[in-house]
């Protein structure tokens, strides 16, 4: 039922994944959302994005971006970078810490980013991201992944010829988020460029950006053809997508025997509930008080537009002095029923 993605690290075999997002796709919330995979499935997982400056000086598993579960697997961690010392200190680093595979960021457009020529900007330069792709592969024995933007250009000779460098430099697998770097997460995304690299490309592709819900994964995969999907905020906000998905193709969700995944509107509203209640778990084992509370306060604030009332939710996460606080507004929010969207414009 559930076989290899060719091309991509051993024993992936599910193609649904979460999107590497700062403050977003830490551990807590990657613990949460693999609640919701089925046994026998495999995915891949990112980290946060690493920084390949600070990372050699670091104690993985031991700092805030790398905290890891105690059986995590399959984690492909995204890294930032342009000079190749740290790059390649960073990529040992990560293999010795039993990593999957490396991602190295050309997406990241905030302004920081476009400043110091990495993220985005490296697409507006695409001799030396080839060449910062042929640092990663020199350095990495786990295979080399990219994601990237439409770049700066948005236009398809110049993504194609793009790309071409960047498997040509070593890339084993592309992600394509087809907006431009200045849209941010505003707009359209396009997703008829992911299509085109999957036409021409032998690597697998990867295709990310405006997948929501269940439908917007399966209209993404017929319309594209991609090898995967990732899904950033929509995943987050919905973590039981998984769940949807493997129902879909036959599957069950041993953790939840008897049970079918959520659907209507009023079910993933209460399901939103349980899965934010299961963070807050998750977030007070790992983190401290401090730093719980704000990436709780964060998560929020990037998902809340899919409840009906998320704002009335936000205001009351905002006005939680501590953990405790915010776990009784949580239960008191959702003590009565509430509905998701779905869809959001993704704006806030």
């Amino acid at each position: 039922m559930l076989k290899q993605i060719e091309g991509l690290p051993e024993g992936i075999n599910f193609p649904l994944a979460l999107a590497p997002m700062v403050g977003l796709s830490h551990v807590a919330l990657r613990l949460v959302v693999r609640d919701y995979l089925p046994d026998q499935a495999r995915t891949i997982w990112p980290t946060e994005m690493l920084s390949s400056w600070k990372l050699p000086k670091e104690v993985l598993g031991q700092t805030n971006e790398t905290f890891r579960g105690p059986n995590e697997q399959d984690l492909v961690p995204q890294i930032l970078g342009n000079e190749e010392e740290p790059i390649r200190q960073s990529i040992q680093s990560l293999q010795a810490w039993g990593v999957e595979g490396v991602d190295i960021n050309m997406g990241c457009p905030v302004r920081k980013a476009l400043k110091h020529n990495y993220g985005v900007a490296l697409m507006g330069d695409p001799e030396y991201a080839t060449e910062v792709v042929s640092m990663a592969a020199r350095s990495s024995q786990v295979p080399v992944s990219v994601k990237l933007r439409a770049g700066r250009q948005n236009d398809l000779d110049f993504l194609s010829g793009f790309v071409d460098g960047l498997v040509a430099a070593g890339a084993n697998w592309i992600c394509l988020h087809p907006r431009v770097g200045e849209q941010k997460r505003r707009g359209k995304a396009d997703w008829s460029q992911i299509g085109y690299l999957k036409k021409r490309l032998s690597c697998p592709v990867v295709g990310n950006g405006d997948v929501q819900n269940i439908a917007d994964y399966h209209r993404m995969k017929d319309q594209t053809g991609c090898d995967l999907v990732m899904s950033g905020r929509g995943l987050a906000a919905r973590p039981w997508m998984l769940w949807q998905l493997a129902e879909d193709i036959g599957l069950g969700l041993s953790s939840r025997p008897g049970e079918a995944a959520p659907r209507t509107p009023e079910e993933e509203g209460a399901e939103y509930g349980r899965a934010l209640l299961r963070l807050i778990e998750e977030l007070e084992r790992y983190f401290t008080p401090h730093e719980a509370m704000k990436r709780l306060r964060f998560h929020l604030r990037m998902t809340n537009m899919w409840l009906d009332y998320g704002h009335s939710l936000m205001k009351a996460m905002n006005n939680s002095p501590d953990m405790m606080a915010a776990k009784l507004a949580t239960q008191q929010f959702f003590s009565k029923p509430q509905r998701m969207s779905a869809s959001s414009n993704l704006v806030g």
